[in-house]
């Protein structure tokens, strides 16, 4: 009688009833799910959903090999052009010859040579301006933001009357008056740049220095510049890194717009921009000018916003599980 009335008591869901699992929510059956997978497939997955970043630095490390290596890899002067070759098409094509593989320009000169050539220019431009511009709004960015006061403030008012005019058409402005050349545009768009920089960086600068380690290292006497140094400068190169990736960027494509309008690097010299600009009036008949520097210059500068988006989520410790 007794076991009968224990039986009856669990059957009835009694004090000593045994509960039923809970059915898992979906984000949970999907956790589980993904725990099951491989861990290399798991890595995988996790890379391509962050933005190949280590796809895109490939891609970018080819591409600057092979600006290095231009001479070696084309063994042709990319201002060559011969008359009897002009407007050869690609070599898949039937016209076409194996001797220049994706054709050539209105002048002889090799599409493929010119365009290997032309990565320096952009390469070298888009990383000369982002190291300008980084350390000269980093620094003044620190200043305004760490000391503050009439210098910190008028250097943001400064910053604020820069970016009201748009960047392109400043950097227009600037070009025209100094004059076109490879060194006047790197230092116009280096200098042009300050202000994003020193905007990040102050308002980084301005949380930072009122945390609990700075007012620390404060209150033992160090001195400003080892606490800016020390301190403050290894906490804001997260963003100062990201952000340096889209200047890059920016800046390839402002260089290749400038030297489209002529206002750019002398047309003696190979870019991707030249290549354009002479490519305007020949897509009619030759569209290969236009095609193979566009889409260099699309997935150069597509591969590096994608590996800035993979900075961010890798730098943040707050997304780097999502």
């Amino acid at each position: 009688m007794a076991g009968s009335s224990r039986e009856d008591g669990l059957s009835a869901g009694g004090p000593a009833a045994v509960a039923a699992p809970l059915p898992l929510a979906p984000a949970d059956r999907a956790a589980a799910g993904r725990s099951r997978r491989p861990w290399y497939r798991r890595r995988l997955w996790r890379t391509l959903r962050r933005g190949s970043g280590p796809f895109n630095l490939g891609f970018l490390l080819l591409v600057t090999a092979a600006a290095v290596a231009a001479p070696w890899i084309t063994g042709r002067d990319p201002t060559f052009g011969e008359p009897a070759q002009r407007l050869r098409p690609p070599a898949w094509e039937a016209a076409g010859t194996s001797a220049n593989a994706l054709g050539t320009d209105q002048l002889g000169r090799d599409v493929y040579t010119r365009l290997v050539y032309g990565a320096r220019i952009s390469l070298v431009v888009g990383f000369g301006t982002m190291l300008i511009s980084a350390l000269l709004g980093s620094t003044l960015g620190l200043v305004a933001g760490y000391f503050e006061g009439r210098v910190g403030t008028g250097l943001m008012r400064l910053a604020d009357v820069q970016l009201a005019f748009p960047f392109l058409l400043l950097a227009l402005a600037v070009v025209a008056a100094v004059g076109a050349g490879l060194l006047n545009v790197i230092l116009v768009l280096g200098i042009a740049g300050w202000a994003t920089f020193a905007r990040v960086v102050r308002a980084q600068a301005l949380s930072l220095k009122q945390r609990e380690y700075v007012e620390a290292v404060r209150a033992i006497g160090a001195a400003q510049p080892r606490i800016v140094l020390r301190h403050l400068v290894p906490n804001v190169l997260t963003p100062v890194i990201v952000l340096a990736t889209a200047t890059v960027a920016n800046n390839i494509v402002v260089e290749a717009s400038l030297t489209f309008l002529g206002l750019g690097v002398q047309p003696t010299i190979p870019s991707w921009g030249s290549m354009l600009a002479d490519a305007r009036d020949y897509l009619a008949v030759a569209w290969w000018m236009g095609i193979f520097p566009g889409l260099a210059l699309m997935l150069t500068v597509l591969a590096i916003n994608l590996l800035g988006d993979w900075l961010r989520d890798y730098l943040d410790p707050t997304l780097r599980n999502v």
